[in-house]
């Protein structure tokens, strides 16, 4: 666990010559090791923990950037190790980002009040006038997907079900959003209420809102150019891109949706 400590008059000195500003500097608070000779043109603001910033990420054909904060403002956000944030267009706030994750030249990212992420969301399917919603959530699978929407003929199986996904929601429910360590978020447009497991890899996604994605070392999740998701649980070993549409969806394991594909109220 991180152990983090006030910022030295003479390291608010530094991050004022570069650019620096802060609503706050008592409420901004640093790991032990932190300098501020990668951090430049950021404003603060809100309560912010900064981890150190040492490695070099080395991209696609060999040129290399070293890991910073650039060019962004950051509102009540939490930053780990070896971090890279350059080009945020308008503000980052309410997240906390893991080791080693790269952002570069995205629009806006944030969480707006509590979130449960997608989890908990009913969606309405067999009936599109209603009956047989399912929720999804991301521990979601086939046989309970099957039962939730065949048995409404056992009305207090179906509530007893009901309230322990709407339990599992509550639980995942937070003011506060997550981006996982080793994800890559480049070239996109309003990421909002998403929480973002490990290893995800999302360049030119247009507009991600209320969902999760549950990526992993083993299995990342990769969303491309164009892509637009609401109300969704993506999980791990998806790959969707080129301008797929999205809309109220449980996405299995191992899915893969390109060419201008369109998803709504399904699972």
């Amino acid at each position: 666990m991180t152990t983090y400590r006030a910022l030295t008059e003479k390291e608010i000195a530094t991050l004022v010559v570069y650019g620096c500003s802060a609503e706050n500097w008592n409420n901004v608070l640093v790991a032990e090791n932190f300098r501020p000779n990668y951090i430049s043109n950021v404003h603060f603001s809100g309560n912010i923990n900064l981890g150190s910033f040492e490695k070099i990420f080395e991209l696609d054909g060999g040129f290399k950037k070293h890991s910073g904060i650039y060019n962004v403002c950051l509102h009540n956000c939490t930053i780990g190790n070896d971090v890279y944030i350059d080009k945020i267009h308008n503000y980052i706030a309410n997240y906390e980002i893991g080791d080693e994750t790269y952002n570069e030249n995205t629009n806006i990212i944030l969480v707006e009040g509590k979130s449960s992420f997608g989890n908990g969301l009913r969606i309405s399917v067999m009936n599109e006038s209603g009956g047989r919603e399912i929720p999804i959530f991301n521990e979601l699978s086939a046989p309970l997907a099957y039962i939730l929407a065949s048995y409404r003929h056992k009305p207090q199986m179906i509530s007893n079900l009901l309230n322990m996904i709407d339990a599992y929601a509550e639980s995942k429910s937070s003011t506060m959003g997550k981006i996982g360590s080793n994800v890559k978020i480049i070239n996109c447009g309003r990421i909002k209420n998403v929480w973002i497991e490990d290893c995800a890899s999302i360049k030119g996604a247009s507009n991600l809102k209320n969902g999760t994605i549950n990526s992993n070392s083993f299995a990342p999740v990769k969303v491309g150019s164009g892509v637009k998701c609401k109300n969704f649980i993506i999980s791990s070993g998806v790959h969707i891109t080129d301008s797929t549409l999205i809309s109220n969806c449980f996405v299995g394991q191992g899915s893969q949706m390109d060419k201008h594909y369109s998803a709504l109220d399904s699972v």
